[in-house]
């Protein structure tokens, strides 16, 4: 397994198991920014995500997302992972809090470590 993972709104995931398919608001534009170190996620999560409540970090097992996944460069040229499709649930395997610091800052959190070895 190929872990990805996605920083999304705990609301848009909420839907996301209503309607039974996640979209990202992206999708049409870019497709899903997602993240495959721990460093993408810290990176990500400071940048775009800072000081936001109400997140929530998706874990997604690539083997069995059903849409295109193409690597692709976006800073420091890392490769993310990019999805240009909407994502089939049953890819997603752990949903966690995803809250800032303090400071508004994010850590990574513990639960993954042992995800990532």
């Amino acid at each position: 397994m190929n872990l990805i993972l996605h920083i999304t709104q705990r609301a848009q995931w909420e839907t996301a198991q209503k309607i039974g398919i996640y979209r990202s608001n992206t999708l049409e534009s870019e497709g899903f920014i997602h993240c495959s170190t721990p460093q993408q996620v810290i990176s990500v999560a400071n940048t775009f995500f800072r000081n936001q409540q109400g997140l929530v970090l998706l874990c997604i097992d690539s083997d069995k997302v059903q849409a295109e996944i193409r690597y692709e460069g976006a800073q420091q040229d890392e490769l993310f992972p990019h999805i240009y499709s909407a994502l089939n649930l049953d890819a997603v395997f752990q949903v966690l809090n995803f809250q800032p610091n303090q400071d508004g800052t994010f850590a990574f959190p513990l639960e993954i470590v042992s995800l990532m070895s």
